[in-house]
């Protein structure tokens, strides 16, 4: 069986400073999309239990060759990385179109291809069903579980008021959440080991894709203004009647 997992390099988010409304990425580190996460650690449990193969896919700029060894380091058997400077800022459609030509073009062709269910920066959750769309796939998502059998899954889907358990024939995509599992820890040695595991890069124009218009442009990304009244309360009573006063709390 062989297992794709689709990743996105954002910005690590817990380091990214806020300086006149306004998000500062200098010397922000690149790392792995949170929820990529969870889709890797739901590959690696089935590579666990059935003779499987896992890959990651990824598509970005140059930098995204160092922040997958992240994901071979955790489990990952190997990468295909398509990268090109105009896919750093790529749009949704943009990222499927092009995720989903390099997944027509692996010699291995996947049984199953997980995605998160959004991207860790702009969580826009299109490029999973874009793919399944493309690719003329069935798609599941939201998935908490996912058990693989002979020829199929079964994914349980979590609701926001149920769960629903629904079966679908390989080839698939699958959108995982986060609460399907605890991303593991890689250890020392499988770290070392991540920069040996193959690597298969490709260019957009080996896959007959042009980029010409793929970049986004953010014109405004700015933080919401707060305007603090600095009440002084000296206890709690007054901490209550200023809150009752604006209504933040009821009378």
């Amino acid at each position: 069986m062989n297992i794709v997992v689709a990743m996105k390099q954002i910005p690590d988010l817990q380091q990214i400073r806020i300086r006149n409304r306004q998000p500062v990425f200098e010397d922000v580190p690149l790392t792995l999309g949170p929820i990529d996460k969870n889709a890797l650690e739901a590959a690696v449990a089935i590579k666990e239990q059935l003779e499987a193969q896992v890959t990651v896919l990824s598509a970005g700029d140059e930098n995204v060759e160092d922040t997958v060894k992240e994901a071979l380091a955790a489990g990952a058997d190997q990468c295909y990385l398509v990268l090109d400077d105009a896919l750093k800022n790529a749009e949704s459609s943009v990222t499927a179109e092009v995720l989903a030509a390099a997944l027509k073009q692996m010699e291995d062709k996947p049984d199953l291809i997980l995605f998160g269910e959004g991207s860790g920066d702009n969580y826009s959750g299109q490029v999973g069903s874009r793919v399944a769309a493309i690719l003329d796939l069935p798609q599941v998502g939201y998935a908490s579980a996912i058990e693989v059998g002979e020829g199929k899954a079964v994914v349980t889907r979590s609701l926001e008021n149920c769960e629903e358990v629904v079966e679908v024939t390989l080839p698939a995509v699958v959108t995982v959440i986060a609460g399907i599992n605890e991303p593991r820890i890689p250890s020392v040695s499988q770290i070392l080991k991540a920069g040996r595991k193959p690597k298969e890069i490709v260019e957009p124009d080996e896959l007959n894709l042009d980029l010409e218009n793929a970049k986004t442009d953010t014109l405004s990304n700015l933080a919401p203004e707060t305007q603090r009244k600095r009440v002084v309360v000296k206890s709690v009573d007054e901490l209550i009647q200023a809150l009752t006063s604006e209504a933040l709390i009821g009378r």
